[in-house]
């Protein structure tokens, strides 16, 4: 039987017969694996998915996490769960071996990540949260702090978190008040509140890092003042043993929508209940230099963002997986031409409508998944390619792609989690089926790690226009090349070729356009319209080049009897997303160009 969570042979064509990962074990970082590792590890990642992660998805989200006596109650599934995915090794997967790591590429650790988001969120946030956590203390923490934190992260004995939002900041991090008071012995006392913190507290594991962004009293103002600390929820001893209980208390859960198996939490730290060395203070390290905490918090966020992109496309692709699956077995109704109420009733995939929201939602998550994985590709070559002007190039890429990998699928996954209800009809308004509960999860994806406003601040103010433009330049010659690579190909990809390459010009004109009027407010009043529009190209531009992959697989006499009915799914599909999604465009761009007032003129008093 097919698996709900995801399609392995997708997964097998975008790896291998797209991205061709296979050559990344030409590196030497990569140099010990395989594809039969690689291919072992998604197996490996499957089975932990389908039998421990998704069984107690809808458990968690019906018995959600509670506060019991001071105390954090969770389903016992999860830390069992938690415990199995720890003991595969996977939650280290792409770290270096030097800290217990698989060093799988990137890319192969984002597709075996896919399969545990697809199966529980929830439950998959807590590992997704300590990776992020341990990469930002690999790149920017003391070899002391490795050594006390990322080990035992990476071995799951510890989780990790970011605290970044305050109560009364919010997403405005200029306006934290949480502050960080320098004491002799060279560590920190923190005093402040921190709200939304995912995994903020449980007993899960036999500790939590919270990587904590504050003040040093006296530094500057702003951002600028930002520094960030390590703060352990239980202190640990220099021989890594734990001792006592530091001053970070549980105010209270956060009682969410969807993603319930995740605890979310306000926190204060510095309170008093708890105190270490008879003093109230949450004992805190600095990492790195101060005042830098903002950009060494960023490590960490732009990760998340991209993993936010990727929860996303794996809960939409869940859901799209299981509305397919019920239109090939519910029966109802009878073809337009078919006069006879006594035939037989047709399975609804039958029905053109039907197959509508089924290709749209295919368009969406296969869509989505070729563009995380191509930002997991870009991380490898930023990491381990040869030349430097490789790594650079990369760079440069998945930083402006970041905000379109974080939200288009958050956007159009979750437009594909709605379809898979619709597909349902009454069936996916109840909690009889899942897609409800993919649609409750996902709905938090447009708004953490980012609303979709700032991603889309982030893409014009400032991704499109940094290094005076290079990185936009940098997407539209790499989405040139692709065109130019249709155009050649002289067949169905030359002809999709011809609107994705009008609309390259769009975004180039429509970009000198909104910054040429020398006023920042007009330019950046319809963002969200621009992240759309681009976004909208940027996944264009992944389908046509699935769609050369397919051409090439159809030519190659290993692939070319092979699968023909995948190959023919993927062509369909991306036949609509052109002739369907691509044309959305226009419109968008027609109206950042007319620079548009109506949204800088409405006045409060006039809602």
């Amino acid at each position: 039987m097919s698996s709900t969570l995801l399609s392995r042979r997708d997964l097998r064509f975008l790896l291998h017969e797209w991205l061709d990962v296979g050559r990344l074990t030409e590196r030497p970082r990569y140099a010990e694996h395989s594809r039969e590792t690689f291919d072992d590890a998604l197996d490996l990642a499957e089975r932990v998915a389908a039998g421990h992660f998704a069984p107690h998805n809808r458990a968690a989200d019906t018995s959600e996490p509670t506060l019991v006596d001071g105390r954090v109650r969770t389903i016992p599934q999860v830390k069992r769960a938690l415990e199995v995915f720890a003991d595969t090794g996977l939650l280290a997967a792409s770290l270096d071996s030097s800290v217990g790591g698989m060093q799988l590429p990137h890319v192969v650790s984002a597709a075996c990540f896919a399969y545990l988001q697809a199966a529980n969120v929830a439950t998959s946030a807590y590992p997704f949260l300590t990776l992020g956590n341990a990469n930002l203390l690999l790149a920017h923490g003391s070899p002391e702090q490795v050594d006390t934190y990322v080990r035992p992260m990476v071995e799951g004995r510890f989780f990790g978190t970011m605290c970044l939002s305050e109560p009364q900041a919010g997403s405005s991090l200029a306006d934290l008040t949480t502050r960080a008071e320098p004491q002799d012995d060279g560590s920190y006392r923190l005093f402040g509140t921190k709200m939304w913190i995912s995994g903020g507290d449980h007993e899960l594991a036999d500790n939590i890092v919270h990587l904590v962004l504050a003040k040093i009293p006296g530094g500057p103002p702003g951002v600028r003042g930002i520094s960030l600390f390590v703060v352990p929820k239980v202190l640990v001893g220099p021989d890594g043993t734990l001792g006592a209980r530091n001053d970070v208390v549980l105010v209270g859960l956060n009682h969410k929508m969807g993603y319930r198996g995740t605890t979310n939490t306000l926190l204060n730290f510095g309170e008093g209940v708890h105190r270490p060395d008879g003093r109230p203070g949450a004992v805190g390290h600095l990492v790195g230099e101060p005042h830098q905490g903002l950009a060494q918090m960023f490590h960490m966020m732009n990760e998340a963002r991209i993993g936010v992109g990727a929860s996303a496309t794996a809960l939409g692709y869940t859901g799209y997986l299981k509305a397919l699956a019920y239109a090939r077995q519910r029966p109802q109704g009878r073809p337009v031409a078919d006069k006879d109420p006594t035939a037989p009733q047709v399975p609804i995939i039958a029905h053109p409508d039907v197959r509508r929201m089924l290709l749209a939602q295919k368009s969406y998550v296969e869509g989505a998944l070729a563009l995380v994985l191509y930002c997991g590709r870009l991380l490898d070559e930023q990491q381990t390619a040869p030349a430097e002007a490789d790594r650079e190039r990369a760079h440069l890429l998945l930083d402006l792609l970041t905000p379109i990998a974080k939200s288009w699928p958050s956007q159009w996954c979750l437009a594909a989690n709605d379809l898979a209800i619709q597909v349902h009809g009454g069936y996916g308004y109840t909690r009889d089926y899942d897609v409800e509960q993919h649609w409750r999860d996902n709905r938090l994806n447009p708004i953490h790690e980012g609303t979709h406003g700032i991603q889309a601040l982030d893409l014009l103010g400032r991704k499109v226009t940094m290094r005076g433009g290079a990185g936009l330049a940098l997407l539209l010659e790499t989405i040139g090349a692709t065109v130019a690579r249709a155009w050649k190909s002289d067949g169905e990809a030359a002809e999709l070729a011809a609107p994705l390459a009008r609309a390259v010009d769009r975004i180039a004109a429509t970009t000198r356009r909104l910054w040429g009027t020398g006023d920042p407010a007009l330019a950046l009043a319809n963002a969200s319209g621009y992240l759309e529009a681009v976004g909208h190209v940027v996944v264009a531009w992944m389908w046509l080049e699935q769609l050369l992959a397919v051409d090439a697989a159809a030519v190659d006499p290993a692939t070319r009897d092979a699968d023909t009915g995948f190959h023919a799914g993927k062509r369909q599909a991306a036949r609509y997303f052109f002739r369907y999604e691509l044309p959305r465009t226009t419109a968008w761009f027609d109206l950042l160009d007319s620079l548009d007032r109506t949204t800088l003129e409405m006045r409060d008093e006039w809602f």
